[in-house]
């Protein structure tokens, strides 16, 4: 249920804002988003599968921390990257 070496590093170029970059909240969402929507995948066959499902939620919550950080620090950065992600309305 984790992404594979080359989806990160695939992630890490798209979204990271210079060479090597995993540390940026732009790169840090996108992995999550990337987990979460592999898990969200799992639950559709494994529907009881109530382990997975807390650490789905814990996943949620660190993107939702990071994304309300991003938003305090430069609206336009993450208006940007919700948008790029397609994660909200």
């Amino acid at each position: 249920m984790s992404i594979t070496a080359d989806v990160k590093q695939s992630l890490i170029k798209e979204y990271g804002t210079k060479d090597g970059d995993t540390g940026s909240p732009e790169v840090q969402v996108a992995i999550l988003t990337s987990r979460i929507s592999t898990l969200t995948e799992h639950f559709k066959t494994h529907k009881k599968d109530n382990h997975s499902r807390r650490g789905l939620l814990k996943l949620v919550a660190q993107r939702r921390k990071l994304l309300d950080y991003l938003r305090g620090k430069d609206e336009a950065r993450y208006r940007d990257l919700i948008q790029r992600l397609g994660i909200r309305r």
